[in-house]
């Protein structure tokens, strides 16, 4: 089974036995103790063996993924004038890393999403596919992104279901470690989001 969430999709979960769906419901996946349904995606497919094959020779490594290769995407990243912004959203060179992990990750990593690929060094790169690698497992055991070092979170306790982001939508506001204004632009039509000290290079 293909499914991409795209914008809009996502998996809801309810303790069994489920009600009937409402709305339109494009998968149902019921357990013994729960059951989840998604909504809204953008693919929801049965794939052949081949079909599966074709789409993962498209995709470029997925931090989740154990056996996924790090190097594959330094390759291209590397050698690549495009912005490490716009790169990181390119399926073919990095799988699974969507809009709120590419500002995140950035961010935490004083980058700067207009610099060119090829800017980067390869320390850097490293460093940006570890965190990858573990923030997203974060994501998959909590069930929500967590992108926020303990250490800068002022807020209540850490543990709770509320925003934990750098500058992922906080346009406007002041950075949660120098106190700059968030800026907020598009990239390859999609919203981006930095601190213009902390990520100055």
């Amino acid at each position: 089974m293909h499914i991409h969430l795209g914008l809009y999709g996502k998996f809801t979960e309810h303790a069994v036995p489920l009600d009937d769906p409402v709305g339109a419901v494009r998968l149902r996946i019921v357990g013994e103790k729960y059951g989840a349904d998604l909504r809204g995606p953008t693919a929801c497919e049965i794939y052949t063996e081949q079909q599966v094959d074709a789409l993962l020779a498209r995709l470029g490594p997925d931090p989740l993924r154990k056996d996924a290769d790090p190097d594959a995407a330094w390759a291209r990243i590397s050698k690549s004038r495009t912005a490490i912004g716009t790169l990181l959203m390119d399926q073919k060179v990095l799988a699974g890393v969507g809009n709120v992990y590419r500002a995140e990750i950035l961010f935490r990593h004083e980058i700067n999403p207009m610099r060119p690929g090829k800017d980067l060094d390869r320390a850097e790169w490293d460093a940006i596919w570890l965190d990858l690698v573990d923030l997203m497992a974060i994501g998959v055991r909590r069930g929500r992104i967590i992108t926020i070092r303990p250490e800068d979170d002022h807020g209540d306790t850490y543990g709770a279901r509320r925003p934990r982001s750098y500058v992922y939508r906080r346009e406007g506001l002041p950075c949660r470690v120098c106190g700059a204004e968030i800026l907020h632009s598009t990239m390859q039509a999609r919203n981006l989001f930095w601190c213009p000290v902390c990520q100055a290079t």
